[in-house]
């Protein structure tokens, strides 16, 4: 994949309507929404290829975790027919595929330019533009500014010291070889246990000479229950997409299921076991977004999922010491980042497996020969960061944006971020944040919260065309009841009496705040399409003057 062309190198200039940040899942999708309405747009992507997640994320057992019935794109019915997916829960190549066959399907690439980072974005108050900067020197003016930067592309390596001692060769899950990693032969270290470590694990230990799993916090699991695709099965698919889209768009989760009304606690024992035993053996999320409504909201009902899931832990593993340590016990289950394995628990039973609590002898430092931890020394020869992201801010916060007075947003959310609908922010005019704090986010099947905002900033962008409008603006007023409701929603869960990146407990020096709307995604759908329907009340719009020099745009009036 070549980088595609500036329109000048050094100083370049260059004015568009919008410039979107990112050519993952979310800007490629924005891409084609303005395109296809007639706006001129500039993409500016890091990578070299269109994917977001499913191109940096390639280590071993990279995988969706929703199923393809519900993750993809809905936007065109002549792609949904086209396009066969070869498993429940594609992997990673598959899905770099789909993005690379809509980027191409749809004739994108031309409007994204790859390689490359946009550094700063200032609002210029007296043209009513954001002027965006690149690494590459060049700059573009545009009216709106648009970031699709992904929750969890910003990733954390742990400042443990030593580091560059270290001899072996050391990965991010994240950042992984684009050629792949020879394990065969080879002691290795695996440290986190997050969703891509449990997905990670099993392949490999399957490789390795030795694996250590370097384990803080044990985490609940669920079994994926992948399985290969018929013919006959992609067909009733696409036959029933549709269907489908209408149903999700509707659900807490914005998956096929929904949660049930009342409580685990109303459930005789031995039915509610019989629900869970289901759950298990179908796999997938259902046990946790399927099932009681007060599972997230009610300790004690919220106990009877986990401790069903821990004594499937105690079932699966053999070693009585490992079985425990696999075991959480320090948070309820869905409270931080559950995952979908596919034998993780069982990967514990194999002889060239450890597992080392680094909760009860923390690693110190990391050597020459391996990690250090207060007890001993594991000699490694590659060891494998699956230590995370700093989630929802970090990759917008690392872009120096700045709005009205050339405020710099990260110094509006030095204590944490604020938002109206997680979709715009006072100060910052024309500044659209897709899937941002405020929002849905991580916590609903992201095609789906992603098409939320597509559709929802697509149609404001013609609103204001057509209305002759120049700069939408988030109130503060409407800000501060926003984040108010998002936080006082989060306060009825159990999810913020734990330290997760959820809270963004993950990151030193963060702010601790729990900046998901967890209000549901069909409940949210709601909420902003009614903002819109209403005429946009929360935002002030306003228009001025043509500015001076400013180009017309393929619509035939200003850009």
């Amino acid at each position: 994949m070549t980088k595609t062309a500036a329109p000048e190198s050094g100083t370049s200039k260059e004015d568009v309507d919008a410039v979107v940040v990112g050519a993952g899942l979310a800007g490629l999708g924005m891409v084609y929404h303005l395109v296809d309405r007639g706006f001129s747009v500039r993409a500016f992507e890091a990578a070299n290829d269109v994917g977001g997640t499913w191109y940096w994320n390639r280590y071993p057992g990279a995988r969706c975790d929703s199923p393809v019935d519900v993750y993809c794109y809905f936007f065109s019915d002549e792609l949904l027919q086209s396009w066969n997916w070869s498993s429940k829960y594609p992997r990673q190549p598959e899905l770099l595929r789909y993005f690379q066959h809509v980027a191409d399907r749809f004739d994108l690439r031309q409007h994204i330019t790859f390689e490359t980072r946009v550094v700063s974005a200032r609002f210029d108050e007296e043209r009513n533009r954001w002027v965006v900067k690149t690494d590459g020197e060049e700059q573009v003016t545009c009216k709106y500014l648009i970031t699709a930067v992904g929750c969890l592309s910003s990733i954390q390596v742990p400042d443990f010291p030593g580091l560059e001692t270290f001899r072996g060769e050391w990965y991010h899950s994240a950042r992984w070889p684009h050629e792949g990693v020879d394990f065969a032969g080879k002691r290795v270290g695996i440290i986190g246990t997050g969703s891509t470590g449990i997905q990670a694990t099993p392949l490999i230990a399957a490789e390795a000479d030795h694996l250590t799993v370097f384990q803080r916090t044990p985490n609940f699991s669920l079994p994926a229950r992948d399985h290969r695709l018929s013919q006959e099965q992609m067909t009733a698919l696409k036959q029933s997409y549709r269907t489908i889209h209408e149903t999700i768009r509707h659900t807490v989760s914005g998956q096929l299921y929904q949660l049930k009304p009342g409580s685990a606690l109303d459930v005789p024992a031995d039915e509610r076991l019989r629900l869970y035993e289901k759950d298990w053996a179908e796999g997938g999320f259902h046990l946790l977004f399927g099932e009681w409504e007060d599972l997230l909201t009610n300790e004690e009902s919220n106990t009877t999922a986990a401790d069903f899931v821990r004594s499937k832990i105690a079932e699966i593993v053999q070693d009585p010491h490992t079985r425990e340590l696999l075991q959480p016990r320090d948070h309820p289950i869905g409270t931080k980042r559950p995952a979908l394995d596919s034998d993780y628990f069982e990967t514990f039973n194999r002889d060239n497996v450890s597992l080392v609590d680094v909760r009860a002898a923390p690693i110190v430092e990391l050597t020459e020969q391996g990690v250090r931890t207060t007890e001993t020394e594991y000699e490694l020869d590659c060891l494998v960061f699956a230590t995370g992201f700093d989630a929802i801010t970090g990759a917008l916060l690392e872009m120096d944006i700045r709005g009205r007075g050339g405020l710099p947003l990260k110094e509006k959310w030095v204590d944490g971020p604020t938002t109206y609908l997680g979709l715009g922010t006072e100060g910052f005019p024309n500044l659209f944040t897709i899937t941002g704090p405020g929002s849905p986010a991580v916590l609903g099947n992201m095609p789906i919260t992603i098409e939320q905002h597509l559709e929802w900033i697509r149609d404001c962008l013609e609103h204001l065309r057509a209305e002759g409008l120049d700069t939408i603006e988030a109130t503060s007023d409407a800000e501060r009841e926003w984040t108010a409701e998002v936080e006082a929603i989060a306060a009825e869960t159990l999810m913020v009496k734990v330290n997760s990146w959820y809270m963004g407990s993950n990151i030193p020096g963060k702010p601790r705040r729990f900046v998901i709307y967890l209000g549901g995604v069909g409940q949210y759908g709601d909420v902003i399409e009614g903002v819109a329907g209403s005429g946009y009340p929360g935002f002030t719009l306003s228009s001025s003057p043509q500015p001076v020099g400013v180009l017309a745009g393929p619509s035939g009036g200003p850009s």
